[in-house]
């Protein structure tokens, strides 16, 4: 037996009825904005649907009208059955091929921005890296136009790691993955000399050619911090007036790979901004472009919805390969995959990460899932994708950025003060209350769905427009407000030695 909930529209709180039995008088509780009511009574041990999907389970009798959330409503793990590419449904053919001003690279892919990368193979070399990257300031760069700027990508492992683990793995696929963004037109990678994650490594692994535009040093070989930084700026001064050759031309839209991420989400998120985007993934798709979703712990619950997207069953066998790894990796570390949602999502009004999940899904679209991807692997299928990583999400857009993406697309309903270099990112708010509150740091507001404003569809296009804006160089608001410098997080699995 299954029940179903509501969730209330209202400005501020909703007051929901309890059922009323015989000689009792009207029962009223609060129900803050955005969370659940039950639409008919629900007996204990019933499962509980919204998307049409079961999110939990009654955790006692609960009556029409009453409040479900994390008082009465729990969590099981769900076995679903999986039925491959049951639910094909290719994009349509666009009426007209789109186009955007991007940075054509001698590797054949396209650029939306054209930075210089330090990048660093160990915590080591943090602090050279940040010292180099500060010293061009905008009144430096100002002499270089094409050049959107020198960022330091810094981390807090490289070392006391095994040599041949996951983790040592997952670190090399980032770094690598960053050098070669085609939004990054140079790239000096610093060292300290003696770490575990060797730059001479890194280049004979992956087949790095260093160069003109691609430099490295140690500060144990170069003698000291100060030498080390002095050399840095040198490597980068002489760099400088090859990145800004670059200049924009017109590019297909086909060129675009989007990351397609959610943080601080609320009840709305799957129900707004999440479909929203994965409308514009639908017409990205449809170009000949690429979506890549990713969170494997949030799309939890959810995994059979997209396996039945799989065009090829080995492409859903890959995708619950990932989820059992996640079901083992919180088993051993004595978690739960329903340690999420975070505080601030159930106050939003998530209650289960199924009920998460099966919103954050709705950000890939409807067309078939294409290819799963480890995590910072390159992905090479066009169309909607899949990255496997954690749900946190400076690690998680990381991951993406590795992977090939030169855009991101973040869907928040708490609000969301998020960048990531060298991507432009995009953030929709799923809510009108929340836009205007944080308008300094929205793109588009989605909450006019809730209005009656504005279409999914509406918003949907109105996003895939505006990411071709934003790739053709319009500033994104955590562009403007200098966000992305700190976002840098590679994904650490694996015991620290």
């Amino acid at each position: 037996m299954s029940a179903l909930i509501r969730l209330d529209a209202s400005d501020n709180v909703a007051t929901a009825r309890r059922a009323i039995g015989p000689g009792e008088e009207g029962a009223t509780t609060p129900v803050p904005r955005g969370h659940k009511m039950a639409l008919e009574p629900i007996p204990e041990g019933a499962a509980v649907t919204k998307y049409a999907q079961v999110i939990g389970y009654a955790a006692e009798d609960i009556p029409a009208g009453a409040h479900v959330h994390v008082h009465n409503l729990a969590f099981r793990d769900i076995d679903h059955e999986h039925a491959f590419g049951s639910n094909l449904r290719p994009a349509p053919e666009p009426e007209r091929r789109d186009h955007f001003m991007g940075y054509r690279r001698a590797t054949g892919r396209v650029g939306t921005r054209n930075y210089i990368a330090v990048l660093t193979s160990v915590n080591c070399s943090a602090t050279a890296a940040r010292l180099i990257a500060q010293a061009f300031t905008p009144e430096k760069l100002a002499a270089y136009p094409n050049v959107d700027g020198v960022v330091a990508f810094v981390h807090g492992t490289g070392c006391a790691m095994g040599g041949d683990g996951t983790g040592f793995e997952l670190l090399q696929r980032t770094l690598w993955g960053y050098a070669r963004n085609p939004n990054v037109g140079g790239v000096l990678m610093a060292g300290l000399g003696c770490e575990m994650m060797q730059i001479d490594w890194l280049i004979e692994a992956y087949g790095l050619t260093p160069g003109p535009l691609f430099r490295t040093m140690n500060i144990q070989d170069v003698g000291g911090l100060r030498r080390t930084v002095e050399a840095g700026v040198a490597a980068i001064e002489e760099m400088l007036p090859e990145v800004d050759k670059a200049r924009r031309e017109e590019c297909p839209a086909s060129e675009l790979m989007v990351a397609l991420q959610c943080g601080g989400s609320d009840a709305w998120s799957g129900i707004t901004a999440n479909p929203a985007v994965g409308y514009a993934c639908d017409l990205l798709v449809a170009q000949g472009g690429t979506g890549v979703l990713a969170e494997t712990p949030e799309i939890y619950g959810a995994e059979h919805l997209l396996t039945a997207r799989a065009a090829k069953p080995e492409v859903g066998e890959k995708l619950i390969g990932l989820i059992e790894w996640w079901r083992d990796y919180t088993a051993r570390n004595r978690g739960s995959m329903d340690n999420n949602p975070s505080p601030g999502n159930k106050a939003g009004g998530l209650t289960t990460i199924l009920e998460k999940s099966l919103g954050a899904a709705a950000k890939g679209g409807t067309t078939p899932l294409m290819g799963v991807y480890r995590y910072a692997e390159p992905v090479t299928e066009k169309g909607f994708v899949f990255m496997d990583s954690p749900g946190y999400d400076p690690a998680s857009v990381t991951g993406q950025i590795a992977s090939g993406c030169n855009l991101v697309a973040f869907t928040t309903g708490r609000g969301s003060a998020f960048g990531a270099k060298p991507s432009p990112s995009m953030k929709i708010a799923t809510n009108s209350e929340m836009f205007a509150r944080m308008e300094e740091d929205m793109d588009i507001d989605a909450g006019r769905i809730l209005s009656g404003g504005a279409t999914v569809e509406e918003v949907g296009r109105e996003i895939y427009e505006t990411w071709l804006r934003m790739a053709s160089g319009e500033k994104s608001k955590s562009e403007a407000q200098g966000l992305g410098d700190y976002e840098f997080v590679p994904w650490q699995v694996g015991a620290v030695m």
